[in-house]
């Protein structure tokens, strides 16, 4: 096994995430760096650190609190944290990331303990290209971003939001395998409009209002211009910005740098494969289907682009396929004579000539008279609006479609539109459902039955990893498409009628390969790539990919102790 070259030693070896094995230091390393008497005198193995630290988590009493200690061992011994995280990835994912991470950003104040990413500060737009310069941001290959303005379903939170990136970059690294140190989180802190983070005595963020306008413009562009030249070919990951800035900054960004938004295109992915292994299961095609899609913002857009995509693949044209989807937003069905719509909505907006004889309530469609009329056979959620799905419009559903397929995808649990117990109740237990957040099991008769968790982290670790192993110019729609389909090839329902929907998340990590793979061979074949060949896009991926292992440490020409 090769030897790493460390130049750190005794307490900064001990005090560096990356690099640290606690008591696995063998007693070799510790002659080598100085480490006796600062560590026990027992030398444990990775197993047993393992063993020791399920142990002390299952201790933990709230999912909150298991969070909070998952979050400090990631910054005392990041190999330690992602083997336990790739063991045990379907108990783990949940605390680390959605649902739990919303709480964990909601009192992100209450346990920042250690430096983790970069906060860039409104007061210190001036500074940006200083604070990003350090030889230690020099293995930098992706990067994702936050304003922490809407977390997941619970709006703004501030500085609080830096949880969204951490949580998004530690699935980087375990499911798609992408070494720690390529990974960069950053929040970009520009205020809060949250009154309770503002008036909070321990908020750790710029207590300011939020600056918007040509001010946050001019400081968006500030920072990707210090990052195109810190880093030219870096990956930049959106994630969690509203509504109003999260399309349109992904559109002006996107041919002047490698970026997507896992908001809009990584949760099209991973819906859009849900969807179709609904139809598949069902028998329905897609280009026949109804579908309605209630929270019409940058993730109810992007599902819905995406499925264009695919029924155009199927013989429709653009604006055939338009027609077959109903957006559906807080106050009703959107249409072309109703409230203002931002341009990506408007293709979608219902023309006033189809309209008639709907029912109208104060003068807005509801979701209800959308079911009687539109008789869809699938129903997402992405409207953060918790009981968004009633019964009478999932009762209506049923009665048009012999397995309404409902995907209640907002994050977290508490946000969720329906859950699935009630979903199976209202549908008479016909529905195929997918969810946004993990729910247990729902005994339906004298069974269990498992509920899909429609989750991004199948998407966007092997679509980051695919991206920077073909050195990707450009995140293309292609590419994204790439890993819908990849994913798709892999679900048990395509193999197996009576199977889920997607695959148990546990298999994430070694779903994240050849969704890399697919996403490679597209910028390939795009002329996106800038390695030569498939050949050289397999050896890319191999040295790319990071399994959570102490390998043997010797001493990087000289060190000191700090």
């Amino acid at each position: 096994m090769r030897r790493e070259p460390i130049s750190l030693a005794g307490y900064g070896l001990l005090n560096s995430p990356r690099w640290n094995k606690g008591t696995a230091f063998t007693d070799r390393e510790r002659d080598l760096f100085a480490l006796h008497g600062l560590l026990p005198p027992h030398v444990g193995t990775l197993d047993e650190q393992i063993e020791r630290r399920l142990q002390a988590l299952d201790r933990q009493p709230t999912p909150f609190h298991k969070y909070s200690f998952l979050r400090d061992l990631q910054d005392t011994n990041e190999t330690l944290f992602y083997a336990l995280l790739v063991r045990h990835a379907a108990e783990l994912l949940p605390l680390v990331y959605t649902p739990t991470v919303g709480e964990g950003c909601q009192r992100f104040s209450e346990i920042w303990r250690k430096p983790r990413g970069l906060f860039l500060s409104y007061p210190n737009k001036d500074r940006i290209a200083q604070i990003l310069a350090p030889r230690r941001y020099d293995d930098v290959r992706c990067i994702v971003v936050s304003d922490g303005e809407r977390i997941l379903g619970l709006g703004d939170q501030g500085a609080g939001g830096m949880g969204i990136p951490i949580g998004k970059m530690a699935l980087y690294t375990a499911l798609g395998g992408i070494r720690p140190e390529y990974c960069l989180p950053i929040l970009l802190d520009v205020g809060t409009d949250n009154e309770e983070r503002l008036q909070s005595p321990i908020y750790i963020g710029w207590r300011h209002r939020r600056i918007r306008g040509d001010e946050y413009d001019a400081f968006v562009e500030t920072f990707v211009e210090s990052v195109k030249r810190r880093w030219p070919h870096v990956l930049l990951q959106w994630e969690d910005f509203a509504g109003a800035n999260a399309a349109r900054l992904l559109d002006k960004y996107r041919e002047r740098l490698c970026t997507f938004n896992d908001d809009i295109q990584g949760t099209a992915a991973v819906a859009a494969a849900a969807v179709l292994s609904a139809l598949h299961l069902t028998g329905a095609r897609l280009e026949e289907q109804n579908i309605v899609v209630v929270g019409f913002g940058t993730a109810g857009v992007g599902i819905s682009n995406l499925l264009v995509q695919f029924m155009q693949d199927r013989g429709l044209s653009t604006h055939e396929a338009r027609r077959h989807i109903y957006p559906v937003g807080r106050h009703g069905l959107l249409t072309r004579t109703g409230r203002p719509l931002r341009p990506e909505q408007q293709p979608y907006a219902r023309e006033e000539a189809e309209l008639q004889g709907w029912k109208r309530t104060n003068g807005e469609i509801d979701l209800l008279e959308v079911m009687r009329k539109a008789k869809p056979s699938v129903l997402i959620g992405v409207s953060g609006q918790p009981g968004a799905f009633t019964a009478a419009a999932v009762r209506e559903m049923a009665r048009h479609t012999p397995r309404p397929a409902i995907f209640p995808l907002s994050n977290p649990t508490s946000c969720s539109e329906a859950t699935p117990q009630d979903l199976l109740a209202w549908s008479e237990g016909r529905a195929l459902i997918g969810t946004g957040s993990p729910f247990d099991p729902v005994t339906v008769g004298a069974g269990q039955l498992h509920i899909t968790q429609t989750n991004n982290a199948y998407i966007f670790p092997g679509l980051a990893m695919g991206i920077i192993s073909a050195k990707a110019r450009k995140v293309s729609d292609n590419m994204i498409k790439a890993a819908t389909e990849e994913l798709l090839r892999q679900v048990p329902a395509h193999r197996n009628l009576s199977g889920t929907l997607l695959p148990p998340v546990a298999e994430a990590r070694e779903l994240s390969r050849p969704i890399a793979r697919a996403v490679g061979v597209a910028a390939l074949r795009d002329g996106d790539a800038q390695v030569p060949d498939e050949a050289a896009l397999e050896r890319e991926l191999a040295a790319n990919f990071w399994e959570p292992v102490y390998v043997p440490y010797e001493p990087k020409n000289s060190h000191r102790e700090p």
